[in-house]
């Protein structure tokens, strides 16, 4: 009975241990016409063009006569100027914005991954 408890012991160790060796990919989904209006006070934001690089996605955006440009890292880092003056520059998680909504996949298999 010893012998078993140990192999089981060992068994979900294992488990445990591998869950934080394999690669994760975390999604950041922004509702950018609500987060412009979270950082501006300002609704109704429109997107007018999307630009994706190697390392960002860069987003132009217009409401009324006033334009913006989101560029949003891969690296979850965000940089929003709105009429040329810079309104965010930081970190871009659900702790900074109500608008981001994260995600962490499996790199390798796709699966979704549940932090508690």
């Amino acid at each position: 009975m010893n012998t078993e408890y140990e192999n089981l012991k060992n068994l979900i160790d294992g488990q445990i241990k591998s869950g934080w060796n394999e690669p994760v990919v975390c999604r950041v989904e922004v509702d950018l016409s609500g987060w412009l209006e979270q950082l501006t006070g300002r609704t109704n934001w429109e997107v007018l063009d999307e630009q994706e690089d190697d390392g960002y996605v860069s987003f132009a955006l217009r409401q009324g006569k006033r334009e913006a440009e989101v560029t949003l890292y891969h690296n979850g880092y965000a940089v929003v100027d709105v009429d040329g003056q810079q309104v965010f520059d930081g970190t871009l998680t659900t702790g900074t914005s109500k608008c981001a909504h994260l995600s962490y996949y499996n790199a390798e298999s796709g699966e979704p991954i549940t932090l508690n």
